[in-house]
């Protein structure tokens, strides 16, 4: 009996395992249709026109400059710290996240320095880089190890998005659709994975701050004049750096508490 037990235990969590995945597959077949009926999207010029232009000791747009000094910072611990956990099974998506926020820092600077679609390229491909070393190091920490595969594919996949994007542009009819799906649909299916594939450990807390930082960067991005004209100090786009920047602490968060799990 009690083996019996166990075997019909052992169907039902198949079950909830292939139902999680048919959710998972379902929403990314969903925004691709959606994707798919949608008519290109080129780069909207006023993308370029932030609030804060003010300049300070000769530098363009200085506070959404220099506000991105925090992902500098960040993507240097996290570098030091992968550089101390080469044997851990998460090392190389986990590098790659830290590689890309790091980069940030410096293209995203480079962009807001010369607003403009030329720059815009380094500024979308170093965040490109991180998004997608988050989503593998999720699929592999939550579904299945063997994920942890697919960092290089989608590596390329999402630098590829911002290529094609900047060779549409250059043609004269600039294509976002396959970026905005490789920046977006992660950040949709992650909170999923981690409702549909919950685990009894200390890391949902920073799971939970780093979607509530990236959702915060969002909102504060699209209200960039409205804050500025409100609270005279920064614009929405500079305090949007510094939420980001403090999504990608809980990211360091994480990585420390794995590998601090890990060494257990």
């Amino acid at each position: 009996m009690k083996s019996i037990g166990r075997l019909i235990k052992h169907y039902r969590a198949l079950a909830e395992v292939s139902k999680a995945a048919g959710i998972l597959w379902l929403v990314t077949a969903a925004c691709l249709v959606m994707m798919a009926f949608v008519e290109p999207i080129a780069q909207d010029p006023a993308y370029h026109l932030f609030a804060d232009r003010r300049v300070w000791w000769e530098i363009p747009n200085t506070l959404d400059v220099l506000s991105n000094l925090p992902f500098v910072f960040v993507g240097l611990m996290g570098l030091q710290h992968c550089l101390c956990c080469r044997q851990q099974p998460l090392f190389w998506p986990f590098l790659t996240i830290f590689v890309g926020v790091f980069s940030t820092g410096f293209g995203s600077a480079y962009y807001h320095w010369a607003p403009a679609n030329e720059t815009l390229v380094w500024d979308r491909l170093p965040m490109t880089i991180a998004f997608m070393g988050l989503f593998t190091m999720v699929l592999a920490d939550r579904i299945d190890a063997r994920w942890r595969h697919a960092l290089l594919p989608l590596l390329l996949l999402g630098m590829g998005s911002v290529w094609y994007w900047h060779w549409t542009e250059t043609q004269g009819s600039g294509d976002l659709r396959p970026y905005a799906l490789v920046q977006f649909l992660p950040m949709l299916l992650i909170p999923l994975i981690l409702w549909l594939y919950p685990t009894p450990r200390r890391d949902v807390g920073c799971y939970i701050g780093l979607v509530s930082c990236y959702g915060l960067a969002k909102v504060l991005e699209y209200f960039d004049k409205p804050i500025f004209d409100l609270i005279g100090v920064a614009s929405g786009h500079s305090l949007k750096h510094l939420a980001a920047a403090l999504a990608t602490v809980f990211l360091y968060a994480l990585w420390k508490q794995h590998t601090d799990v890990k060494r257990l």
